[in-house]
């Protein structure tokens, strides 16, 4: 189940990545780029944090494979993603989703504080963001006033909650993987947001 939700995260994020770098008009190369830097980039701060080297992706190669595939399937299918609007929102909320509870997952493995666990699954899911985005010339969601890094906060939270419960660790992770996913969904559906510090004229 660990394994199967790393690669849907991948695949999630590599689709996101695509959709930036198309509305970016990039070429073939550009799309390859952004898309894998997205899929990867998360994991690979996570595991250089708690020493894992190589990388995950570095010594599994489905990982690549994984994402050349996605973005040869974005590309191709294009014409049926990128004209919703909401295709890049969806695929990034599902990867930020996934990636939280890899990341706080990876934490315990390494014998990580909880709180430090938390902000290892928040890494994980949004630096892959942060790199596309700067990449592609944009402020990265994180750094907006959207709940982009707050879900994946809560939903880490979530976790060391749902697991005091009698339920199996599969379980556990959909369930916080759900959590942060229905958050950002509900965040944005009601335009909740946090406070802007910043007076208006």
């Amino acid at each position: 189940m660990f394994y199967t939700i790393d690669i849907l995260g991948t695949i999630a994020f590599a689709i996101s990545g695509v959709l930036v770098a198309m509305n970016k008009k990039m070429d073939l190369f550009g799309i390859l780029i952004i898309a894998f830097v997205t899929a990867v980039g998360g994991g690979t701060l996570r595991d250089i944090l708690i020493g894992q080297t190589p990388v995950g992706w570095m010594k599994d190669m489905t990982f690549t494979y994984v994402i050349l595939g996605s973005a040869v399937f974005a590309v191709i299918v294009r014409n049926k993603i990128n004209y919703l609007r909401t295709s890049l929102f969806l695929f990034d909320t599902i990867g930020i989703g996934l990636y939280t509870v890899i990341g706080v997952e990876k934490g315990l493995s390494a014998d990580l504080h909880p709180i430090i666990c938390i902000a290892l699954g928040t890494m994980s899911a949004c630096f892959g963001g942060v790199i596309r985005d700067i990449l592609c010339n944009e402020i990265p969601v994180i750094f907006r006033k959207e709940i982009y890094a707050t879900a994946c906060i809560l939903g880490g939270l979530s976790y060391f909650l749902i697991r005091k419960l009698p339920l199996e660790s599969d379980f556990v992770f959909m369930i916080a993987g759900a959590i942060v996913i229905l958050i950002r969904l509900l965040a944005v559906k009601f335009k909740i947001a946090l406070p802007n510090i910043y007076k208006t004229e």
